[in-house]
């Protein structure tokens, strides 16, 4: 008896990358580096690096990653200066720990 030759095993297809899932949830509604990590089902780490890239990239095509800065809940003390896109750890002011994430979107460039 003649065995048939295994064909190799496919991978299930993606239809869409991360980094798309994430600019596509960018585009509907305002959200914070949690809330795309739990849709997109990556560390919340992780989504930073994407982020920065969509930064990036976006500007080619007149449109823009508009961040929403993070506030501090005791003094209310906002990080507009910060570059960076985490989450600061502690407030410069008050040295409270208890941060508002940065918020995300994505605008059409005017």
């Amino acid at each position: 008896m003649k065995e048939k030759p295994k064909q190799p095993r496919t991978p299930p297809q993606m239809h869409d990358t991360i980094r798309h899932a994430i600019l596509l949830a960018l585009e509907q509604e305002v959200r914070s580096a949690k809330d795309l990590s739990a849709l997109v089902r990556i560390p919340e780490k992780d989504v930073y690096g994407h982020l920065d890239h969509l930064r990036r990239s976006l500007a080619a095509n007149n449109r823009h990653l508009i961040v929403t800065p993070a506030e501090c809940r005791k003094c209310g003390f906002e990080f507009s200066k910060r570059d960076r896109l985490t989450k600061p750890g502690k407030c410069p002011r008050c040295k409270g720990e208890s941060i508002h994430e940065p918020l995300f979107r994505i605008e059409d460039g005017r």
